[in-house]
């Protein structure tokens, strides 16, 4: 009996142990998932949906399609490549403008980043972006190309993750009857990831027209959980955006986002 009891005891710490050690590495899976430069392929799929828009509040619903590709250089460095490309449904965002659905267009970006943090831990990646009019309607695009430098600086300490990601975009070609582009993409970030995996994630995604000289600024908070399905790590997340400014013309008040995200550790 004494035996059996020690193999109860054994089995029983195994199975303990595995747990932890599944935890840990669903927790660092999530940690990874908050760097925007983190060397692991993923794919997130972020659903927005946005109301308000113009005298008829109007609304839109997005679906950004996110691959991030890493490649190695080198020991030393790597490009990490982020797509952006919008799938969106939209109803009278522009006044009595009837429904569109559609490609928007696709923000390519590409980061060259040291493969290790610096000595004082801060992760960072500066590199191109392009604005690439793969908009399949006049009203869920800008008919331009656009090129621009972007930049992420962060640092992951404990559960906590902090930084922000930046770009500047020109259109330097395209149809002659749509405005220019000239526009500033600012987001800061603060994430906590708990060791059960679920994190916590404060943003904000402000955007500067230079044009039109206006600014949108929506607030996400958002909730998100990694867990594994047949050996797939997976992400799922919701959460709320209030829009603190907007043109004239909209998005105001509250909308909604959800996140399914799919990871391929290296």
């Amino acid at each position: 009996m004494r035996h059996a009891g020690l193999k109860y005891a054994a089995a029983l710490s195994a199975i303990f142990a595995t747990t932890a050690q599944a935890q840990d590495s669903n927790q660092e899976l999530a940690k990874k998932l908050a760097n925007p430069i983190a060397s692991m392929i993923s794919v997130p799929f972020q659903f927005n949906y946005d109301r308000g828009y113009g005298p008829n509040d109007g609304n839109k619903s997005t679906l950004n399609i996110q691959p991030v590709i890493p490649f190695s250089l080198n020991a030393d460095w790597n490009i990490i490549s982020r797509t952006i490309v919008p799938v969106t449904s939209q109803n009278d965002i522009a006044g009595p403008s009837g429904s569109q659905f559609g490609l928007g267009d696709t923000l390519q970006s590409f980061f060259f980043s040291p493969a290790k943090p610096t000595e004082s831990g801060i992760i960072w990646g500066v590199g191109p972006a392009f604005l690439i009019p793969t908009a399949t309607d006049d009203l869920l695009g800008g008919e331009k190309w656009g090129i621009g430098p972007t930049v992420v600086v962060l640092k992951q300490e404990g559960e906590w993750t902090y930084g922000a990601l930046a770009n500047h975009i020109w259109s330097f070609a395209g149809s002659d009857e749509r405005n220019d582009i000239s526009s500033t993409f600012l987001q800061p970030f603060l994430s906590y990831t708990t060791k059960d995996a679920w994190t916590f994630t404060l943003n904000t995604e402000s955007t500067y027209d230079w044009e039109a000289d206006e600014w949108s600024v929506p607030i996400n908070f958002n909730i998100s959980k990694l867990f594994t399905i047949d050996k797939q790590p997976i992400s799922f997340g919701a959460g709320l955006r209030y829009w603190a400014a907007a043109p004239d013309n909209g998005p105001e008040g509250l909308g909604f986002r959800m996140t399914l995200t799919f990871l391929f550790p290296q």
